[in-house]
């Protein structure tokens, strides 16, 4: 998924070559769920950001989110939560540092006054077949895209998140199952859980409840720009429901834990991933 740190979700203009596109439009009709509320999404100019930006808008959202370089991919996402007739803002940066994770939670708040919602989506991803061939500099990007800027964009947003506030983070089902030839990405996986259950012992009695998503194969353009022809024909086969889910399959599950009907969930873990028990 990219080369430089923290590219978020894609090589630029990916899913304009993929078939069937990815289907990033809501699935239901919104009904003010989240009305008034403001949501910070790091990776949110495609993939799955971009699915839960919009399914966020539908329910009355204002959305900030942050993108690397995709300007092109980001501008049609904030047109699309603006048809929404949302507000939106988009943020450009590498939050796998801490001035600049810093530097968007105060765009954020400048702009809305507010962070209700912080989903923390960004990573990165990259086979490698022999994990004796990885390089330092690849494990400091991965971790630094992955982990790092869950931990200093939360820091930076919880000055400002206040009770009844939601924190979601993405993490993926290689946290549970592994991935042989993406093994520095799974761990920075498991590291999302990790944060996730732990997060949200230190902030229940705040009032402010954190959970996470484990989607499993998903139709983003994570995968053509990760894997071969050969793997991206074959992509999601293997699962029980016998197919790739789409960006919007997952963004109802980050919805559904973004809005008071998850009133009594904190620390869990939601899988998205046709059918696998884990």
């Amino acid at each position: 998924m990219g080369q430089p740190a923290q590219k978020q979700d894609h090589q630029p203009g990916r899913e304009y070559k993929m078939v069937p596109p990815p289907d990033f439009e809501p699935r239901f009709k919104g009904t003010d769920r989240l009305k008034n509320k403001v949501a910070l999404i790091t990776g949110g100019d495609s993939g799955i950001g971009r699915a839960t930006a919009l399914a966020f808008a539908e329910e009355g959202a204002d959305i900030a989110f942050v993108y690397l370089e995709e300007h092109k991919d980001a501008e049609e996402t904030k047109s699309l939560i603006e048809k929404r007739g949302r507000k939106a803002l988009a943020i450009t940066g590498d939050l796998g540092f801490a001035e600049q994770a810093d530097r968007a939670v105060e765009e954020t708040v400048r702009t809305f006054g507010k962070i209700d919602i912080l989903m923390n989506n960004c990573a990165e991803q990259h086979v490698v077949e022999d994990f004796a061939d990885i390089s330092p500099e690849q494990i400091e990007r991965t971790f630094r895209s992955n982990i790092f800027s869950y931990l200093f964009v939360t820091r930076a947003a919880l000055k400002h998140i206040k009770k009844g506030g939601v924190i979601l983070n993405t993490a993926s089902i290689t946290a549970f199952e592994g991935h042989k030839i993406l093994v520095d990405y799974s761990a920075t996986r498991g590291a999302a859980v990790t944060f996730t259950r732990s997060l949200s012992q230190q902030l229940a009695d705040k009032g402010i409840r954190v959970n996470a998503v484990a989607p499993g194969p998903i139709w983003t353009p994570l995968i053509p720009a990760s894997f071969d022809e050969e793997q991206v024909a074959k992509f999601g086969t293997d699962t029980p429901m016998g197919r790739a889910g789409q960006p919007n399959e997952v963004a109802s599950a980050f919805l559904f834990l973004a809005t008071e009907e998850a009133s009594y969930i904190t620390g869990q873990v939601v899988h998205v991933n046709g059918g696998t028990p884990l």
